[in-house]
């Protein structure tokens, strides 16, 4: 008997009648998995396993010692109103600030919960709300708090930390720890939508985590805990935190999103990529998914957007199609040499055209962001290219003129980037979604500009709402440059995945497109 990846026990075995017999009888279920060669079982059933298998079946040091653990539990905590009034949720913080009504109905909430996703929008101080109930558990129930988050935004969590007089264990998505306290700890995961693909190992690593025995209460923080609009997304999330829905993946699967067995090149593979019984899945969700709307909770200014379609002169527009054809001239090349799919042409064609687009919107959003900037206001952008990223830098003068956050900044020397912006030092702030567009507040600025969005509705939302949160003076203008069909077909797709999240984490019936992604991109190029 071993401990797995995910931190489920596994029993390593040849095939035997009696056995396997009675391991299908244990309680709760096991399953057999072919690809390892073994049995899964919960940790729950770790007493069945040792009365059944002790004398035949070695357990591996780790695995012995999370046994031990789970023989001798820790103490039971103390009821909620003792945990509340450990909080001290009314009194001000250490640093003068107090928290917001919404804050501390969401601390309560968490105190009463030993697994939960906190899903705010972004701007609604989750960092701080999360602390606040991990500040009462210290306090009453002598845990130790382990925060896991991406590595730029530690120092931002260790800031808030010390603001609350505490001191919490870091590490990072990147080194995710195999252990955790033996006395006892509270895990606050931050951008927990970072493990939403089951089989990947960080998501592995993430599980086991979780799943620790020594673990007191593990709360989930993120903004958009089903980023692409996939119920199958939610599943690792309702995992960690022990949802009864997580118990059986498959039977999750087929009733939420659409699972079923389909050929591939010759093979039958699973899908689950669909999404169905929306309203369901969000009734069931609601115990343990706390999610609420910037208007529910905060008086803030409106957050406006505005389209700015732009128009290509005929040699541009001769110049746009040379570039594309020979992209996918190219493309052809390679699929002949055998170094690249010949079924993913569409895709790779639609690629290139948001890539060759982002180059030739380059000059309206010079021109746009030169007159927001004579008018004396910090701008953001954003941009799904870092060589757009660079070439819009250069225009406006290098370092010198515009600051440049991409993934080539280390992570020590962002958060110092945001803080000179923060601080005006620099009005205009040159960024790539997954480098900027997590965890940072950029709230100085009162206009967005995203040259192109990215595929999920999560990630221009969340770049959006770096500047849209506490703390911002005025209205934020968010503006979207569109550019032919391409801007248009993922514009769409943001609308459509937007309305199958809201439907899950809000009520409502909004309808959504169900046409494949694929599907849609080849009547785009063939009304092109």
């Amino acid at each position: 008997m071993r401990l797995g990846p995910s931190g489920l026990i596994e029993v390593v075995c040849p095939f035997d009648a009696v056995t396997w017999a009675q391991l299908r009888a244990l309680r709760p279920r096991g399953r057999w998995l072919p690809r390892r060669r073994c049995w899964e079982f919960p940790l729950e059933a770790a007493a069945g396993l040792e009365r059944q298998l002790r004398g035949r079946f070695p357990a591996t040091p780790e695995l012995e010692r999370w046994l031990r653990w789970l023989r001798q539990p820790l103490p039971p905590l103390p009821p909620h109103r003792q945990l509340v009034e450990a909080a001290e949720l009314e009194h001000p913080l250490p640093d003068g600030r107090r928290l917001f009504a919404h804050q501390r109905a969401a601390a309560r909430w968490l105190l009463a919960r030993r697994g939960a996703v906190l899903a705010d929008p972004m701007g609604l101080g989750k960092t701080l709300t999360a602390l606040a109930a991990a500040r009462a558990m210290v306090r009453a129930a002598d845990c130790r708090l382990v925060v896991l988050a991406p590595a730029g935004l530690h120092r931002h969590w260790r800031a808030e930390a010390a603001s609350l007089a505490l001191v919490a264990e870091l590490c990072s998505w990147a080194r995710i720890p195999s252990e955790l306290p033996e006395a006892g700890c509270v895990l606050i995961v931050d951008e927990a939508h970072f493990a939403q693909t089951i089989h990947a190992a960080r998501t592995q690593a993430f599980l086991r985590l979780a799943r620790h025995p020594r673990l007191r209460a593990i709360w989930l923080l993120t903004g958009t805990p089903m980023k692409n609009g996939r119920p199958a997304q939610l599943f690792p999330l309702l995992a960690a935190i022990g949802h009864p829905l997580a118990v059986d993946q498959r039977a999750f699967e087929e009733r939420y999103c659409q699972g079923h067995w389909r050929e591939q090149g010759g093979r039958r593979v699973w899908s689950c990529q669909g999404a169905e019984r929306l309203e369901e899945l969000q009734r069931l969700l609601r115990p343990l998914l706390l999610h609420r709307s910037k208007d529910r909770c905060l008086d803030l200014p409106p957050k406006l957007r505005r389209l700015h379609p732009v128009q290509l002169e005929a040699a541009q527009a001769r110049g746009f199609e040379h570039r594309l054809q020979e992209r996918l001239e190219d493309y052809r090349r390679r699929v002949r040499r055998g170094e690249v799919r010949r079924d993913a042409e569409v895709l790779a064609l639609f690629t290139a055209l948001r890539q060759i687009a982002s180059d030739h919107k380059l000059p309206a959003a010079a021109a746009l962001v030169a007159s927001l900037l004579t008018q004396g206001e910090s701008v953001v952008v954003f941009t799904a290219f870092v060589a757009t990223a660079r070439r819009l830098q250069a225009h406006f003068g290098g370092d010198a003129k515009a600051l440049l956050l991409t993934g080539a900044v280390p992570a020590g020397r962002r958060q110092a980037l945001v803080d000179r912006f923060q601080a005006g030092a620099m009005p205009l702030l040159i960024a790539t979604y997954g480098t900027a567009g997590l965890g940072y507040t950029l709230h100085r600025a009162r206009h967005v500009l995203l040259i192109e969005r990215p595929w999920t509705p999560g990630d221009a939302e969340q770049a959006e709402d770096r500047c849209h949160r506490i703390g911002m003076e005025g209205p934020l203008t968010c503006h979207w440059l569109q550019l032919g069909g391409a801007d248009q077909l993922v514009d769409a797709l943001i609308e459509d995945k937007a309305d199958r999240i809201s439907r899950v984490l809000q009520r409502g019936d909004p309808s959504f497109d169900r046409q494949a992604l694929p599907q849609r991109v080849r009547q785009m190029l063939e009304r092109w």
